[in-house]
């Protein structure tokens, strides 16, 4: 490796189970520092190599019971773990491998845990065995809860604080110099209980030293003997007051679960007269419409409504074909009237006629006159033998004739406006029937087709539209609104039972917690409130008796001490007393130490939150962002409430509890939480791998695809080897990371 090499962390890369459990001389790996799978079936060693890790680590469970501790009959548990620090070498050398090509390899083994871990322990200074198992070693169970959530949390978020070593294990060292404070062990002189225990040696001592007298002697003897008797009071009083606690605790407990049984009750009632109230409503509804209607499926519907829009169209078309007849019957028609009734052609007629009679006049009239005049003027001519009248005579009458002639011609010769007007009117009347005949044919053509519509919609179950097209299509609206309606009604009567559900969901659970609250109290199997306040009564009773004497006995004690320090005068009494000041002010001192140590422990705990304070929005923003990815938006928002509950928010603003959370939702959140805490915690157990153990068992497809996503966001930044036997979270975790590495057993 050459000199300006980074060295990356450490991963695992193999595993090695020497012996353990069923596993002998067996090799598991390799492993990549990002995301793996390790893939078996039942009963092929998962839950086995993930405990093999931890003991290697940390140690190897003791035999508890009935608690599987995988060590083998004939041999002791042991085995190793190989780590690879990859190196970013030069460009002549890839992969970041050494001279020889190759990772640097660290070995960790344990064989007896009193032998401790061999091999470079650094790798495991930077966390404890309560984070691994907590943090890093995760299974579908414990994923329900963070166990010791405080402390790990503190460890977590203060690892990085900069101050050379976490306040988390400073403030461990301070409480590990509290209990030495507090301890019975003989070899600590500090000791505040030993110095008290001191005290009390030389006080007896000097009690004893004043047996002068006999007076002494008994009252030292009296003082002896109200001591234990003040320390068994003591002890029963304490007891009676834990017990009044408790039992006072628990009646609060169970009050509030009566609270809320009366409001779940109260609830599933509501709930009850609204499923009622939506089944009348719905019922109301469907009465509206005829039941065939109801019955109709979407493709029906638009089905018979398109058939409508064609009865419309072409009812609109024929409508439109008798209107045009109807137009053009009436113009004919109007037409053939007004030629026969016009008034302008009457007065033609009438002057006609009047010409005519005029004519006819003058066509007799004329000729009689001129043949009147003619005749005799010929007649007299001839009578007088004169030429000219003769002529005129003649004249006159063959001019009579002539015009009687042309007055004959026009008589009987036809009138052109006569003929002009009749060829109208035959015309106009042909027109007319014509009209008349397609306004009929089109007229016959309508009735038929509302007759085809009202069998049509009679046999499609809308005869309440009376064979109108329009009204059979508010029909048609007002069915499919009361579908629709039928369908909300549904939705809500669905969502009604979901409640009422998840409501005796909880009625059974606060019926079970109180089961287990009067079990703990054992006041037998019918225990009620009454009883529960009849036992605090009396419990409390007893403790009143019990103080009374403990004040009597207390008094006496006083008298017996002050008579006993009369014994001052005494030698041994003397040193006894000095011995007893050297005692005190040594108590004294470890008092003070003590003080301090309180103070310097509250103080890192203030540090402690104040860390945490800038830490925990980062992990809970990040757990919010993880929990919305694993559930696709339905859950949006993780937080802590100022009284340290935990809740979360959903897409609507709905705000819940873990407790009314589902399992998987809940595994999910508890998920998210502590990929956001090792994301955020970086710097602790940079090298361990988080061990995860079928955590996606009780996730549906999509939340199971949501959590390989996160899964793979912190294999990015940490090793992670998930167990699994189960295909379908293998496909999921390598959809959501190609370059997963697979292990299979």
């Amino acid at each position: 490796m050459s000199g300006n090499d980074a060295p990356q962390a450490p991963y695992l890369k193999l595993i090695k189970m020497t012996s353990f459990g069923a596993f002998t001389n067996e090799v598991v790996g390799p492993f990549s520092p990002h995301l793996n799978v390790v893939f078996g079936s039942n009963e092929a060693g998962k839950t086995t190599l993930a405990s093999f890790v931890g003991g290697v680590l940390f140690g190897w469970e003791e035999a508890r019971g009935n608690r599987n501790t995988y060590k083998p009959l004939n041999a002791e548990r042991s085995g190793s773990l190989f780590f690879a620090r990859d190196h970013i070498g030069d460009a002549d050398e890839p992969n970041g491998s050494n001279e020889f090509g190759e990772a640097e390899e660290i070995e960790l083994a344990r064989t007896k845990n009193a032998d401790g871990l061999v091999g470079d322990a650094s790798l495991v200074a930077d966390i404890d065995k309560e984070t691994f198992q907590t943090m890093f070693s995760l299974t579908s169970d414990e994923l329900r809860s963070l166990r010791n959530t405080t402390d790990v949390t503190a460890k977590l978020l203060t690892a990085g604080s900069g101050t050379g070593a976490s306040p988390a294990h400073a403030l461990a060292d301070v409480q590990a110099q509290l209990a030495e404070y507090t301890s019975r062990a003989a070899g600590i002189e500090h000791s505040i209980v030993n110095l008290t225990a001191r005290q009390n040696e030389l006080r007896a001592r000097m009690a004893l030293a004043a047996d002068e007298a006999e007076r002494f002697k008994q009252q030292d003897k009296e003082f002896h003997e109200l001591e234990p008797r003040r320390d068994e009071l003591n002890e029963r009083l304490d007891e009676l007051n834990n017990r009044i606690e408790a039992l006072s605790a628990y009646r609060a407990k169970l009050q509030k679960l009566e609270e809320e049984h009366v409001q779940f009750i109260a609830e599933r009632d509501r709930l009850r007269e609204e499923e009622a109230s939506l089944e009348s409503t719905r019922q109301a509804q469907a009465h509206r419409v005829d039941a065939a209607l109801m019955g109709l499926s979407g493709a029906e519907d638009r089905a018979l409504r398109d058939r409508i829009d064609a009865y419309l169209d072409e009812q609109a078309k024929i409508g439109h074909r008798v209107d045009v007849a109807k137009e053009n019957h009436a113009e004919s028609k109007a037409s053939y009237e007004a030629l026969l009734e016009s008034g302008d052609r009457r007065e033609a007629e009438d002057r006609a006629r009047r010409q005519r009679r005029v004519q006819v006049a003058l066509s007799v009239v004329l000729p009689l006159v001129f043949l009147c005049a003619g005749v005799p003027v010929l007649i007299h001519g001839r009578h007088i033998t004169s030429l000219s009248f003769t002529a005129l005579g003649i004249g006159l009458i063959v001019f009579a004739l002539l015009l009687a002639g042309a007055a004959l011609v026009m008589l009987f010769r036809p009138s052109k406006a006569d003929e002009e007007r009749a060829e109208r009117l035959e015309n106009a009347h042909w027109v007319m029937l014509q009209d008349q005949k397609k306004l009929e044919s089109c007229r016959a053509d309508q009735d038929e087709l509302v007759e085809q519509i009202g069998a049509y919609l009679a046999g499609e179950g809308l005869s309440e539209a009376g064979g109108s097209l329009r009204r059979a299509r508010a029909l048609l609206d007002e069915a499919k609104d009361v579908r629709a309606d039928a369908t909300l009604f549904e939705q809500k009567r669905q969502a009604c039972l979901a409640r009422r559900s998840a409501i005796e969901d909880s009625l059974a659970d606060v019926a079970r917690q109180q089961e287990r609250i009067y079990a703990r109290i054992d006041l037998g199997p019918n225990a009620t409130l009454v009883s529960l306040d009849a036992e605090i009564a009396r419990r409390t009773q007893q403790r009143t008796s019990l103080l009374d004497t403990f004040e009597h006995m207390n008094r006496r004690y006083g008298e017996l001490k002050q008579e006993l320090t009369q014994a001052k005068h005494l030698k041994e009494f003397d040193e006894l007393k000095l011995s007893y000041q050297q005692v005190r002010t040594r108590q004294n001192e470890s008092a003070r130490d003590y003080a301090r140590l309180l103070l310097a422990k509250r103080m890192l705990e203030a540090a402690i939150a104040a860390w945490e304070s800038k830490s925990q929005p980062e992990v809970y923003r990040q757990a919010s962002r993880l929990l919305k990815i694993m559930t696709e938006g339905r859950w949006a928002k993780v937080a802590m409430t100022p009284e340290g509950r935990l809740q979360v928010t959903d897409a609507v603003k709905n705000v819940r509890e873990p407790v009314h959370l589902s399992l998987g939702t809940c595994q999910q959140l508890y998920l998210s939480l502590r990929i956001a805490l090792l994301l955020t915690a970086d710097n602790v157990g940079r090298a361990i791998p988080i061990l995860a153990d079928d955590i996606l068992v009780n996730f549906d497809a999509s939340r199971r695809r949501g959590a390989a996503r996160a899964l793979t966001e912190l294999g990015a930044s940490r090793q992670v080897i998930l167990f699994t036997c189960h295909e379908e979270i293998v496909a999921a975790l390598q959809e959501a990371d190609p370059q997963a590495t697979i292990v299979e057993l």
